[in-house]
């Protein structure tokens, strides 16, 4: 795991927000002066949880029809989800449709629908803490009979522990650029007036590519690439001037 501070004064086209306040002598009532500055702290780690979308679609003359076969075949899949060591609480139904197919001709010759048959869907989503053998896992889906793959995404476990470590990493960013501000207007820094958090800034985890690599067993697997995760912290701190 990385973990860093992201450092660079502060601008408009950061975002931070910078202000001096200056207090009249003879106003001791008055706001006290104070600096606001923004800060961000990203942490970067390796995913431990794969979560795949995957399902089958069986299509027939009758709607029962349809439906038997897609139960048998989804039957399988989760034989081998269970095979693969996946827990129940890990695995549910995302998704069950029967529709209509019908066939709208070649489009030469204005006709009617016509119903030729029925097209069954049954999507489950599959939570996989064995992120090195998921090549394996999905490939064993295939064979066993799905015949959709249409989601795979990748999380961290401790999420909030990594979160709260980018957080600090904020909060020291935001300091640093305070400090310097402070002591190029001429003043010390007082203590804390205010923090607010961006809750923009901790966005959904996408793998990062560049940092990317294939996950293959012994034998040929289908290769999956994990990358890494980034989770990133944004705050805007307002301190005290004194002196």
């Amino acid at each position: 795991m990385r973990f860093r501070g992201i450092l660079g004064l502060a601008s408009a086209a950061a975002g931070a927000a910078i202000w001096l306040a200056a207090t009249p002598a003879h106003a001791a009532d008055a706001a006290p002066s104070a600096v606001a500055v923004s800060g961000e702290g990203m942490v970067a780690t390796a995913p431990d949880i794969a979560i795949v979308t995957t399902g089958v679609v069986t299509r027939a003359g009758a709607a029962g029809a349809a439906l038997k076969a897609n139960a048998a075949a989804m039957t399988k899949v989760l034989a081998a989800i269970r095979a693969a060591g996946i827990e129940e609480r890990d695995v549910g139904t995302s998704g069950l449709s029967v529709q209509p197919q019908y066939d709208y001709g070649d489009g030469g010759t204005p006709q009617a629908p016509k119903l030729v048959g029925y097209e069954v869907r049954n999507v489950v989503t599959v939570r996989s803490r064995a992120v090195d053998r998921l090549g394996e896992l999905i490939d064993s889906l295939v064979q066993a009979g799905s015949n959709q793959i249409e989601g795979l995404a990748f999380d961290v476990s401790d999420r909030e522990a990594r979160l709260d470590e980018a957080r600090r990493a904020a909060i020291a960013d935001a300091r640093r650029k305070a400090a310097l501000y402070a002591e190029a207007a001429g003043a010390r820094l007082g203590g804390v007036l205010s923090i607010e958090e961006d809750p923009s800034a901790d966005e959904p985890v996408r793998p990062f590519a560049g940092r990317a690599k294939a996950l293959q067993a012994a034998a040929p697997a289908t290769p999956i690439a994990r990358g890494e995760q980034e989770l990133r912290a944004r705050v805007t701190v307002r301190w005290r001037l004194e002196g």
